[in-house]
């Protein structure tokens, strides 16, 4: 009790020491004043069995002493301000080049965490500098910020810049473990992830199931880790048209997801949102609609509204009420998608490209063309100038062609057009559908196009 030293005694104010802790008991509402609760507080000691297992994590996952195991826990509970200001203090102090290259990692996992790009490679690269003065590029231990540099690359949505990385991560993996390590498997899985969104899809199909391998031999059969696989490997097959392939691994993952995760888990989710757009493609909307629903409400119990996770979500309900020719409905849900990603990404990043360039498309349906085509142009000036996945741009100068060939500017469509099967062409495979529907829009507009000639004479 300290209410004899206190500035306001009447208050009976009590200190406690740095880290206590507290279990709540009874909370009661008192009689004479029903604003007021009393709180009964019991206080834990050391041989209390959460409270120990509780420090315990804690300690594992923040290591070092001192100032350095503070700027860990910063970064763990989000408070960059302060580990930027503990950390920039520690490097101006730091007696050797160990103590350096760790700082400049950590600034670069701040950099990371606060969406700050540029600055978090700037730092990666400041630390790998300093390690390559005594190790060799393909050390063991450089690894880890290989690891983290093709992340942030990827993020900025500079692949190639990316797998870069990634092959210098793959390439010490290969040399220091095993052939069936689950490190090996992961890095595997990740370049497939980098070869799929550059729309090289027999490379990113090789990698995933490169990857599938390693987890089918290490890993019991209802492994979340499996599900991801799987749910990578159908995503690949619905990029090439081959849908019946895609739903067939979309269904595999979502049943393990199912069994091992919480219904509430997210990536049941991400299961339920790739077999919509699954659906969506073979036209079969009301099951599209159902498996949103789904993912919708498992988003809602881990998110707010404002997470990029629902992005994905209201980009493809904008898409399935676009095709149903809802286009009220369509436009609200993909405004909703581009008011996430602009508060979150980049401002050249691709997914904002392809917002764009949806919106633009339902705004040619409705007949106002001046709308799409600008956000057309919005969706090109990235898809022309940041490396993102080909099939995406290619989908853009179709729609712009589509918009042109609707305002009977042939000659402008027909330019456009050529520029996206060109895309198609080298991306799909041969008998993939939407080179077909291209063909036969093509066949159209060339008539046209002979048509409005010979009326002009």
């Amino acid at each position: 009790m300290i209410d004899e030293h206190s500035a306001l005694p009447q208050e009976q104010e009590i200190l406690f020491t740095m880290h206590t802790v507290f279990r709540v008991g009874e909370i009661t509402q008192t009689d004479e004043n029903s604003r007021l609760w009393e709180v009964y507080l019991t206080i834990t000691d050391e041989s209390d069995l959460q409270l120990l297992d509780l420090t315990s994590r804690i300690k594992e996952e923040t290591s070092g002493r001192g100032s350095y195991r503070m700027g860990q826990l910063m970064l763990k509970v989000g408070h960059f301000d302060q580990a930027e200001e503990l950390y920039n203090e520690l490097l101006e102090n730091a007696s050797n080049d160990s103590e350096r290259v760790y700082i400049y990692h950590q600034l670069g996992v701040m950099n990371y965490h606060r969406g700050e790009y540029q600055q978090a490679v700037t730092c990666y690269e400041k630390s790998l500098e300093i390690e390559r003065k005594t190790l060799s590029e393909d050390d063991a231990s450089l690894a880890p910020t290989y690891g983290n540099i093709r992340l942030v690359y990827k993020n900025m949505g500079e692949y190639s810049k990316a797998l870069e990385y990634y092959e210098k991560s793959i390439k010490i993996g290969e040399i220091s473990l095993p052939p069936t390590h689950p490190g090996l498997a992961m890095s595997y899985n990740n370049i497939g992830s980098m070869y799929n969104n550059m729309g090289e899809y027999s490379k990113a199909l090789e990698y995933y199931e490169k990857s599938l391998k390693i987890k089918e031999i290490s890993l019991p059969p209802t492994h979340p880790n499996l599900a991801i696989s799987y749910n990578n490997i159908g995503g690949v097959y619905g990029s090439m048209g081959e849908y019946s392939k895609a739903l067939e691994y979309y269904e595999k993952s979502l049943k393990i997801r199912e069994k091992a995760l919480p219904p509430s888990h997210p990536n049941s989710a991400g299961s339920y949102l790739n077999l919509a757009g699954c659906y969506e493609t073979m036209g079969d909307y009301t099951a599209a609609l159902k498996t949103l629903k789904n993912a919708y409400k498992i988003q809602q119990k881990t998110f707010e509204e404002s997470n990029i996770a629902f992005a994905s979500i209201f980009s493809w309900y904008g898409r399935v009420y676009r095709d149903l020719k809802e286009y009220l409905k369509a436009i609200n849900y993909y405004e909703k998608c581009l008011a996430i990603d602009r508060k979150i990404l980049p401002e050249k990043h691709p997914y904002l490209a392809i917002a764009y360039s949806n919106i633009g498309d339902v705004h040619r349906l409705m007949g106002d063309y001046e709308k799409a085509l600008a956000f057309h142009d919005k969706a090109l000036n990235i898809q022309e100038n940041v490396k993102c996945n080909p099939l995406n741009c290619a989908k853009t100068y179709m729609n712009v062609g589509e918009t042109y060939r609707e305002m009977k500017d042939y000659t402008t469509a027909l330019t456009y057009y050529q520029k996206g099967l060109k895309i198609r062409e080298e991306k799909l495979a041969k008998s993939h559908p939407d080179l077909a529907v291209i063909y036969h829009n093509m066949s159209k507009l060339y008539f046209s196009t002979q048509k409005y000639s010979m009326a002009m004479k």
